[in-house]
């Protein structure tokens, strides 16, 4: 049984919250690693990084808002270098598929001389309920760049559920497993799944980059509209128009359809009928 905890780096995240909860429901130890936690963990202030990796042994790392953020791949690098020191023997890194920096990322952990598994994961559909185009979506538009290329895009629950495996089961280090679901969708065949699931009309309507820009900037952070508009020209190239078994090697069982991920989340209120 496990009895050090085990450091959820983002635990408050899409998917470390779903990790830290299916952790803590099977009964295992877990520290949080955020800004508010009881130790508190801040990837600004490394002076914080000794005391959340005391007494730890494994850990889930995700780098807010992605690994491609400037100073990202460094600091994951630099805190590599301080879970050697304090005993840290197996890291679960999540990264993105097609991005340079991601890999970037990937790269130094492998070079840590930690344990390792890397969870390289394509686009969130939870994007579309609890992220910046969940408002959108309940406008009934789905603005987005890239045409028509297809993305196998990915139920957070699934990456959860590898990551939960990779942390707790044998078998998973030095693993890499690109994690997709099981079809390739345009945006516009999303949008169709989106509105029979939700039961109102919602379309894909093609965007420039420069107003997927304006969009996500007029929703949060300018610094962070323009890492998320730079991985956007990044992929929305087709470059991730494959589908990839990471998800069946990790746990045996397909990965979830859009179509469940859809039906699920409407169930839960993510898309409320105007009343």
């Amino acid at each position: 049984m496990q009895t050090d905890p085990i450091l959820v780096i983002g635990a408050t995240g899409k998917t470390g919250a779903r990790v830290v909860a299916r952790l803590e429901a099977a009964g295992l130890p877990v520290r949080h690693g955020t800004r508010r936690a009881a130790i508190p963990f801040d990837w600004e202030r490394p002076e914080t990084w000794a005391a959340v990796l005391n007494g730890v042994s494994k850990a889930y790392v995700t780098y807010f808002p992605d690994l491609a953020f400037p100073g990202a791949v460094e600091k994951v690098a630099a805190f590599c270098d301080v879970a050697k020191t304090t005993g840290l023997e197996h890291i679960v890194l999540l990264s993105g598929r097609g991005e340079h920096h991601a890999r970037l990322g990937e790269d130094a952990v492998r070079a840590s001389g930690l344990g390792f598994t890397l969870v390289r994961s394509a686009w969130f559909a939870q994007n579309f309920s609890e992220g910046y185009l969940r408002d959108p979506i309940l406008e009934g538009v789905l603005p987005m760049p890239g045409g028509m290329i297809r993305e196998p895009i990915i139920d957070v629950e699934d990456i959860a559920d590898v990551v939960v495996a990779a942390l707790t089961e044998d078998g998973h280090k030095g693993a890499l497993y690109e994690v997709t679901g099981p079809r390739l969708m345009s945006f516009a065949e999303m949008a169709q799944v989106l509105t029979e699931a939700s039961g109102h009309p919602i379309r894909h309507i093609p965007i420039s980059f420069e107003d997927f820009h304006a969009n996500v900037a007029a929703s949060g952070d300018e610094f962070v509209a323009d890492v998320f508009t730079a991985i956007a020209r990044e992929t929305l190239d087709g470059r991730n128009a494959q589908v990839c078994d990471g998800v069946t090697r990790a746990l045996g069982r397909p990965p979830r359809d859009f179509a469940d991920f859809a039906a699920a989340a409407a169930a839960s209120g993510a898309w409320p009928r105007a009343a």
